[in-house]
């Protein structure tokens, strides 16, 4: 993780504790396993998984170690917002289980934030972290139907303007 900001290994820390928090609050199958990993914990093991990568791309792949890997993975919920191969697993697992109102709703997400993160981000904050992380979601959707990601781009095809702005107009173009 040299050369990373710290920044964004908090950023990484934080999106495994709200994935951590949306998967136990659906439940079932999702519900990850062990407990919440603390900081320094979840460093120590992305440290472990970050080495065990390493090794595995210098000395090759063996089946144990490739297990290993996945669960490292698995237990640091790796890629979890940003992998839309992971949101869609996620996704039709949650549906499976029943769902859960954090899967579309704001206020019911920003139920997944502590009182005081709420306080510290205020109503705009906590709004920016949810629109953020829903939209995260929305990563599976071609993986999860993909005749919606054609159907949406025929209907952005089918409703494009004309050249219009002013500036095209006066320049002779439109």
């Amino acid at each position: 993780m040299s050369g990373v900001p710290v920044s964004e290994m908090l950023r990484e820390y934080q999106g495994y504790v709200l994935a951590y928090r949306l998967r136990t609050a659906v439940g079932g199958g999702v519900t990850p396993r062990g407990k919440q990993l603390t900081l320094p914990e979840y460093a120590a093991t992305r440290l472990e998984r970050q080495d065990l990568a390493r090794s595995l791309i210098k000395q090759g792949m063996d089946a144990r170690r490739m297990r290993l890997l996945d669960s490292l993975s698995d237990t640091l919920m790796f890629g979890f917002w940003l992998n839309p191969a992971e949101v869609a697993t996620f996704l039709r697992a949650a549906i499976s289980e029943g769902s859960h109102p954090a899967l579309g709703h704001p206020a019911a997400f920003a139920a997944l934030l502590t009182a005081t993160e709420r306080a510290r981000l205020g109503e705009g904050g906590v709004e920016q972290v949810c629109k953020h992380h829903l939209a995260c979601l929305t990563l599976a959707a071609p993986m999860l139907d993909p005749d919606g990601l054609s159907r949406a781009w025929q209907r952005i095809e089918d409703s494009m303007p004309p050249l219009f702005l002013d500036e095209l107009a006066a320049s002779g173009v439109a």
